[in-house]
């Protein structure tokens, strides 16, 4: 009896396994395994196919269930890669062999695949801690883009720094440093400071356009100006960085010695004065932040009421020194405009109470651009703003016909008034365009009460008929006039198109200058303190042009005569060796120090240092002729390829290049996808696919014009008996070596045998008759 259980507990788990399989066989989604949409490009899911591959492939995946994965990877390639495929499998929900199926085999088929992904984890359960879309989550709120960067980024940066991170995909330093990000984030946002991230795959020209060469990198913007930061990534070396960026000058330390010259300075700078009152020894970050935010409005000073020397402002006026305290003072230094007390600061509660106080209450009208925040432009009927201007000349000290009018703006109520004053000699124009020709103002203060109603500068005014002197009476007249004009707008009888306001405290040319050359020279110092010479090299190349014009004609001159002697009888032997016919052209490395001869191949090596001035920057009608080799084969396929092309040297167009695979395999893998069926994909049982050979293909690249043309060598019966020798060997014998030894027999003489049609293929280069790929930029040369 326990033996017929036993036997229908195993039929019972055969069943349930088959029927699991069964179930997941149905469930087979090509989409879902290659992680791409139903509207995918080819080229998406190729990349993606190429993606998967790497990590899955048996050879480099240790995993039980790498082998049957890979194989699901290669069979939704297939499917997707076959657009006949790929649309039968849309429609029918099969790849083709079963087109047959009926709609109720299909709407079963639908439920079984419903039912099965109610119990299935999601395919980003399984991702790597290092996948983009897994860790860009954290910063997608952050993401920045080149017209959002330009637009909004750089104009906010003269109101706030702001800090961005440079991340890219495969990034195990990205990792690394995002604990403490995401701290300092949370952090200095919350105090006011821009946070910007900048993915350097998907944001290759605004990264470009930083600088950042590397991943990860961390970057400050103040005033439109980048600068890195070098130092550790921890939090408190990031704080730091971000107060560096600040201006040092925004927040002067006040004592009982300078404060009654630092608040009475608005009658200069023409700006309220704030003082913040706290028992911290250094200013804090989150007030300094708000002085720059606000520089071009007020003046902030810090008072350490800890410190010895501020008892007498403390008792003044009242300080409790137990709470940090905010203090607005406008014209009168004596008594503060407005006081906040608060234990514990926020942002916006500064903010608000900032914005609140940022005009003085009768302010100087110095540029146009305070005109027009002083006294916007009327909107509507609702919306009507009256400006009551003094005009008045500059004196030292307050008269009485400024202190008259600034007691007057003082006891205002109404919204709708401002009171501002204009020095007559410094706005001359502005100022006789409100006056009447009448010699009764000569030398005297008048007032007058303007409504803009367009910004070209046309105003309705009323200038009121006798001089202000300050009288209690010219006050009584002024009161009574604005309450009339409450009543009825058309009072304001005249009409003038006022003149721009000249910028009264605009520095001169002389002073702006020095600015900007102090500013270069600072950027050019900490460049070479932290060996930033990607950023020096406009720097050292302008230096070393102009030592070059300096002294390259005498340089020249004088080692012409020699060169004249030397080159005067190798000629006689040269044309002797072509008569013998033993003339064998040779090859030479990057910095050869070999003088060029008759028979002289030059080609250089294409590394990151030469990869802008040898492609890049190429001149127009200039190619690159680029040749594909490794280590084990540089020595054969260099002799080789020198041979095939020296007919070809004559032409001062072509440049030729090598270009090792073992460094730079992924720009050449990333620069073969625009070739049409340049590096077909492997059969998915061809272990040897990640290795794909690429030794000796010749790639004719024209950097003006961001096009190349392909030469693919093709197998002699010599190198493809020799392969089929090596078959069974390990997969190192692609690149022609395993483990530094000599593959199999396969001497150079098959390996030079790959370029041996490549003369013919420069003849058609040179006619123009190959076919192009072109591609949209140059990728980088890591």
């Amino acid at each position: 009896m326990e033996v017929r259980k036993l036997s229908i507990s195993w039929q019972f788990l055969i069943v349930l396994v088959l029927i699991l399989q069964i179930l997941s066989a149905l469930d087979f989604d090509p989409y879902r395994v290659l992680g791409v949409s139903r509207t995918a490009s080819q080229a998406d899911i190729k990349k993606a196919y190429k993606k998967l591959a790497r990590e899955w492939h048996p050879d480099k995946n240790k995993d039980p269930g790498a082998e049957d994965k890979f194989i699901q990877i290669s069979k939704a390639y297939e499917i997707l890669s076959n657009e006949e495929k790929r649309s039968n499998y849309d429609q029918y929900g099969d790849a083709g062999e079963n087109q047959g199926y009926q709609k109720q085999q299909q709407q079963r088929e639908y439920r079984f695949r419903h039912f099965h992904e109610n119990f299935y984890f999601d395919e980003s359960f399984f991702h790597f801690p290092f996948n983009s879309e897994r860790r860009d989550s954290i910063d997608e709120k952050y993401l920045l883009h080149f017209s959002h960067y330009v637009n909004e980024v750089v104009p906010d940066s003269f109101k706030k720094p702001y800090l961005i991170k440079i991340t890219s995909d495969w990034c195990f330093s990205c990792i690394h440093i995002e604990p403490v990000w995401k701290e300092v984030v949370q952090e200095l946002e919350e105090l006011g400071v821009g946070i910007g991230v900048v993915h350097a795959g998907y944001e290759r020209r605004l990264a470009h356009h930083l600088g950042a060469h590397s991943t990860p990198s961390i970057l400050g913007i103040i005033n439109g100006k980048i600068s890195f930061f070098h130092n550790a990534v921890v939090r408190e070396n990031l704080r730091q960085f971000v107060e560096s960026l600040l201006p040092g000058n925004l927040v002067e330390k006040v004592t009982n010695k300078n404060y009654v010259r630092f608040l009475s300075g608005w009658q200069q700078e023409n700006k309220p004065h704030v003082l913040l009152f706290d028992q911290m020894p250094v200013v804090p970050l989150l007030y300094k932040l708000t002085a720059f935010a606000y520089k071009d409005y007020l003046s902030f000073g810090y008072v350490h009421v800890g410190f010895r020397g501020t008892e007498e402002m403390t008792r003044q006026y009242n300080i409790n020194v137990y709470a940090p305290t905010l203090l607005i003072f406008k014209e009168h230094i004596n008594k503060p405009a407005d006081v906040i007390q608060a234990r514990g600061m926020k942002k916006q509660i500064i903010d608000d109470f900032i914005a609140q106080n940022k005009y003085l209450l009768a302010a100087r009208l110095t540029s146009q651009k305070l005109f027009h925040e002083l006294c916007p432009v009327k909107r509507s009927h609702r919306q009507r703003k009256y400006c009551v201007v003094l005009l008045t000349a500059e004196t030292t000290k307050l008269s009485k016909p400024f202190e008259a009018f600034l007691s007057f703006a003082l006891a205002n109520t109404q919204d709708t008034v401002r009171f501002v004053h204009v020095y007559s000699n410094r706005q001359q124009e502005f100022a006789n365009t409100l006056l009447p020709d009448s010699e009764v103002f000569q030398g005297k203060s008048a007032v007058s009460v303007l409504e803009r109603r367009n910004t070209a500068g046309r105003v309705v005014y009323k200038t009121l008929e006798n001089p202000w002197t300050g009288s209690e009476s010219d006050k009584f007249i002024l009161l009574g006039y604005l309450d009339q004009l409450r009543k009825d707008p058309a009072l304001l009888s005249s009409e003038a198109v006022l003149p721009d306001l000249t910028d009264e405290l605009a520095p001169v040319f002389l002073l702006r200058w020095l600015y900007s050359a102090s500013d270069y020279i600072s950027d050019c110092w900490d460049s070479i303190v932290h060996n930033n010479w990607r950023e020096m090299m406009p720097l050292l190349s302008l230096i070393f042009s102009a030592l070059f014009i300096l002294f390259g004609t005498v340089i020249v001159q004088a080692f012409s005569d020699s060169n004249d002697e030397r080159e005067s009888s190798p000629p006689d032997k040269e044309e002797a060796q072509e008569k013998t016919g033993k003339t064998e052209p040779s090859f030479t490395k990057e910095n050869s120090s070999k003088v060029p001869k008759k028979g002289f191949v030059e080609v250089t090596e294409l590394t990151d240092v030469t990869y802008t001035s040898n492609l890049v920057r190429l001149r127009p009608g200039h190619m690159n002729v680029v040749l594909i080799l490794s280590n084990s084969t540089k020595t054969s396929l260099l002799q080789k390829f020198a041979l095939e092309v020296y007919t070809f040297t004559g032409s001062s167009c072509l440049h030729f290049s090598f270009l090792s695979l073992d460094k730079h395999r992924e720009w050449l893998e990333y620069l073969l996808e625009f070739a049409q069926d340049a590096a077909p994909i492997p059969n998915q049982y061809d272990k040897h696919f990640m290795e794909r050979d690429y030794t000796g293909y010749v790639l004719a690249l024209n950097g003006h014009k961001k096009y190349f043309c392909l030469f693919k060598p093709q197998k002699t019966v010599e190198e493809e008996e020799a392969m089929g020798s090596c078959s069974n060997l390990d997969s190192s014998l692609h690149l022609g070596e395993s483990r530094g030894k000599p593959s199999c027999g396969l001497g150079s003489r098959p390996i030079k045998g790959k370029l041996s049609k490549l003369s013919l293929w420069m003849e058609r280069l040179l006619e123009g008759s190959l076919q192009r790929f072109y591609i949209p930029s140059w990728p980088e040369l890591d």
